[in-house]
């Protein structure tokens, strides 16, 4: 599964909202040295009740709109 996500970096709050059939993710880190794609993965995680390795971001890494792959399948980790 594939999602479209909109990032909002060094905003002053951690919040994921769902916006016009995209994500929008606020967040407290800035995007300098991939912090805020770090922050991205594990704040997804938690909010789709999902693990770190199970997403992915394939699309957007230095971008504020990203695609973020989702692995459905938790028994396969990701090497």
């Amino acid at each position: 599964m594939i999602l479209s996500v909109r990032v909002v970096p060094k905003s002053s709050r951690l919040l994921v909202k769902e916006e016009g059939g995209q994500l929008k993710v606020y967040l407290t880190k800035p995007s300098v040295d991939n912090l805020a794609n770090e922050q991205l993965i594990v704040l997804l995680a938690d909010y789709l009740k999902l693990k770190k390795y199970q997403l992915r971001i394939i699309r957007g890494q230095k971008s504020r709109s990203k695609l973020v792959e989702i692995d459905d399948n938790p028994d396969r980790k990701r090497k």
